[in-house]
């Protein structure tokens, strides 16, 4: 697994999660040292936008969260998933599936991850995250139901 970050101004590094991931973990080694000092290069009105796995919402979390000043968006429980950085791993994925041969192992596989993260065009990151109205409005129309997107 991996992990990785957008915003319209810029994108964290990949992160390459080894084993199960945690609340404790994801506090350590993902928000304190890459989303913290994402958010604050992008300044205080940064919203972070993660979903409801439970990594994300242990209770160790949500006190980091409280006492870093990190403004998270709120998102129902079972929600349908409008969040961007899902299209991105949709475009990542048709990036990498593009090398030929397939990767030789899991080092290759994490270079060429990388290589392509940061081969994403900025245009479509932006058009991404500037969709999410759109998508929040499609999603009301249709009562939570499938949408274009």
């Amino acid at each position: 697994m991996v992990w990785g970050g957008i915003s319209t101004r810029l994108r964290t590094h990949l992160y390459h999660v080894v084993g199960n991931l945690t609340g404790v973990r994801y506090q350590n080694e993902i928000l304190q040292p890459l989303v913290v000092p994402a958010l604050q290069a992008i300044g205080p009105c940064a919203i972070l936008q993660d979903d409801n796995a439970p990594p994300h919402r242990s209770a160790a979390v949500n006190t980091f969260i409280q006492q870093a000043r990190v403004n998270r968006m709120l998102w129902p429980a079972n929600s349908p998933n409008l969040n961007p950085i899902e299209h991105m791993w949709d475009e990542l994925c048709r990036r990498v599936q593009q090398h030929h041969p397939p990767p030789a192992n899991l080092g290759q596989l994490l270079q060429w991850l990388q290589q392509e993260w940061n081969g994403v065009p900025r245009a479509f990151i932006c058009n991404l995250i500037h969709s999410m109205r759109q998508r929040c409005v499609e999603c009301l129309a249709h009562n939570g139901g499938h949408t274009r997107y």
